[in-house]
């Protein structure tokens, strides 16, 4: 039914409304990411890891995904692509020049919960979109969960 009514919307020249279901709100990203913490606590930093970055795991729902970072920049764990997993992005920019890991590692030291805002590649629809991101300081790592802000 829905890809009729896309289908519909395509042919009149206008774009079909997303369906609420289907946007991953704050909320949403802010319990996942929680979720991982106690998962952290409960089984360790390899399992942990193994089970953000598996695409079909518990820690990917739509285009929500977590990333795992050390304070030194380096990736840990990524829900959405593998590449990036031991890689330094603490130089890493997005398309506006905003330094974006760096200021995610400066405002972890704070040791409290935040949210940052900058532009990133949905791995859903392949574009550059603004997104926000809530980020948990624990220990040496960051843990964050994101939105796509549509």
């Amino acid at each position: 039914m829905f890809s009729r009514i896309c289908l519909l919307a395509a042919l009149a020249g206008t774009a079909p409304i997303a369906l609420a279901a289907d946007v991953v709100t704050k909320p949403e990203a802010e319990a996942m990411v929680k979720k991982a913490i106690a998962y952290l606590k409960a089984n360790g930093r390899e399992k942990t890891f193994a089970e953000i970055d598996r695409k079909d795991g518990q820690f990917v729902d739509r285009d929500l995904y977590l990333t795992v970072y050390g304070t030194d920049g380096v990736v840990r764990a990524h829900g959405a692509n593998a590449k990036m997993i031991g890689k330094n992005l603490m130089d890493l920019k997005d398309v506006d020049g905003k330094a974006f890991v760096k200021e995610r590692v400066e405002m972890a030291k704070k040791k409290v919960p935040f949210w940052q805002d900058y532009k990133f590649n949905n791995p859903v629809s392949g574009k550059i979109e603004p997104k926000t991101m809530y980020c948990v300081p624990e220990e040496d790592l960051i843990l964050c969960g994101g939105v796509y802000l549509k």
